[in-house]
């Protein structure tokens, strides 16, 4: 396995990455994946396990952190879901400047918030030949835990008054994902992951700041096959509205996965489920080619 570790600037920062070259004997230019976690997570937080299996296949594959997390450049700890789509558009330019890439054949992957980013990213670019969203988090109005009153109101004024709070925690704390469970499974993501880097810490005036993140709302007019995973038990995004979101896309693929929580699909058997439909996807959809995977998409 050939990893490349390599930068690439947005706005005066830069984002880090790892570039696994295809190892098949796919002729280049090969499909290429763009790969991100959303809201604190990170390159090192087990998105190298999916990498690793599309270049197996015959896909190259760009892993890269958002600024202010992990080993990217820019203010530590600082979130905003507008600064995260132009990492994914400086992302998706980076990975097409890249030799051994077809820019046409560019999917966007991407789990939980990241998963709603991968799907805004594609529906921004008509280029992008397809987007594969992992336990998506699409719409914050929709999809969060709702925690207890008092829960919320120390939330909310955390980011009335700028302040940071931890990413994951308890149901009984002020946390952005408190879910049952959530903090649990996120801390063991991390432990399997590679030397991570994550902290749990994250900027909340976002909160505050219209519209709210709603990714979903590209769902019904997105171009491209969209394989939507979804997590039948997840209890940090709520699976229906993905599920609805997914039935509204006009060449979505959806798999539910029974039992399975938000954090489950990293490692052990619901992680080789997820990936086998992953797998099959792209096949379809960019392995056999440029034309092969335009064709499907108009059909």
């Amino acid at each position: 396995m050939k990893r490349i570790d390599l930068q690439f600037p947005v706005a005066g920062d830069d984002c880090a990455a790892w570039l696994y070259e295809p190892e098949t004997s796919t002729p280049a230019p090969a499909p290429i994946v763009v790969m991100a976690h959303g809201l604190t997570g990170t390159r090192r937080d087990r998105l190298g396990a999916f990498a690793e299996r599309f270049a197996a296949a015959g896909c190259a594959a760009l892993v890269f952190d958002h600024r202010g997390f992990g080993d990217a450049g820019g203010e530590p700890d600082l979130f905003h879901p507008v600064r995260q789509l132009e990492d994914w558009a400086a992302a998706i330019a980076c990975a097409r400047s890249i030799e051994l890439a077809d820019p046409d054949r560019v999917v966007t992957f991407g789990s939980s918030m990241g998963g709603g980013n991968a799907l805004a990213a594609a529906a921004s670019d008509p280029r992008v030949a397809g987007a594969i969203s992992q336990v998506p988090f699409l719409d914050i109005t929709t999809q969060a835990f709702r925690a207890a009153p008092g829960v919320l109101e120390e939330i909310f004024a955390a980011a009335q008054s700028g302040r940071h709070l931890p990413a994951v925690g308890q149901p009984d704390q002020a946390a952005l994902l408190n879910a049952p469970g959530a903090e649990t499974g996120w801390r063991h993501v991390v432990a399997i992951g590679e030397d991570s880097r994550w902290r749990n810490r994250v900027s909340t005036a976002w909160l505050l700041d219209p519209p709210p993140f709603r990714p979903v709302e590209h769902a019904a007019t997105l171009h491209c096959p969209w394989l939507v995973c979804v997590g039948e038990a997840d209890q940090v995004a709520a699976p229906g509205p993905a599920i609805e979101a997914a039935m509204r896309a006009p060449h979505s693929e959806l798999r539910i996965y029974p039992g399975v929580d938000h954090f489950d699909i990293y490692d052990g058997p619901d992680h080789e489920a997820l990936i086998a439909d992953q797998l099959a996807f792209l096949d379809r959809h960019v392995l056999l080619g440029a034309d092969h995977a335009r064709q499907e998409a108009t059909a």
